[in-house]
């Protein structure tokens, strides 16, 4: 059995490096039946490694992933194989005698990054559930930071969902880290926000929290008096 996972893990790198290679034999402007079948079997090979039950196989996916958002060409099968990492052991889970196998906050947060590069309605919405599920401040960092990265918040959805967020992690987990995060997704956002009053009072709060991180505070600090002075 693993000499048979060891084939087929080589198998995909084999096909993956051909299609990029493939690929890269192309000008920017052509299209052909080749391309859009290599792209058809880049996004099969993705899609196998990424719903793979192998933690190594997903970091691959992941490494596939970020050549096309950086490139700019993710395709619908590559969006919701980043959902799905996004949500491994979350949103989707697979259990062995009771026992969660795919936890892995690592390959979440990096895919929550990830999406946060692609700024669209639906990788919001992805990381919305992330942020509000996940109970790793590592992978609520990731997403938070997302979200601020993405700048859509109608009716201020997002900035609420980080808010609960922060009242949530400061009562139970006081983490800097996280804290550092949604102070910086609310500079990002402020300027999107229907009502600051509610983000205002969070920022204070980090401000006079003193489990938080000297750093984090002052951040806090510097980041309220800018939301007062625009909110007068």
């Amino acid at each position: 059995m693993k000499l048979l996972k060891t084939i087929a893990y080589g198998t995909c790198l084999m096909l993956l490096s051909t299609v990029a290679f493939a690929q890269n034999q192309k000008s920017s402007n052509e299209t052909s039946v080749e391309d859009i079948y290599l792209n058809s079997v880049q996004d099969v090979i993705i899609t196998e490694l990424a719903n793979s039950q192998d933690y190594d196989n997903k970091l691959v996916a992941l490494q596939y992933l970020e050549d096309s958002v950086k490139s700019g060409k993710v395709s619908e099968e590559q969006r919701v194989a980043l959902k799905n990492l996004a949500g491994e052991g979350i949103t989707t889970r697979v259990r062995q005698n009771g026992r969660l196998m795919n936890n892995f906050p690592d390959i979440r947060a990096k895919a929550c990054d990830l999406l946060g590069e692609l700024k669209t309605e639906e990788s919001k919405n992805a990381l919305l559930t992330i942020v509000t599920d996940d109970a790793e401040p590592m992978v609520v960092s990731a997403a938070v930071r997302s979200l601020g990265n993405i700048g859509i918040n109608k009716n201020d959805e997002v900035l609420n969902t980080i808010e609960f967020i922060q009242h949530k992690y400061a009562a139970l987990n006081p983490t800097s880290s996280l804290a550092y995060e949604i102070l910086d997704a609310y500079e990002k956002l402020a300027p999107t926000a229907q009502d600051k009053k509610p983000m205002i009072e969070s920022v204070a709060e980090i401000a006079s929290n003193y489990k938080f991180a000297t750093p984090v505070r002052l951040k806090a600090l510097n980041l309220l008096k800018t939301l007062q002075s625009e909110n007068n």
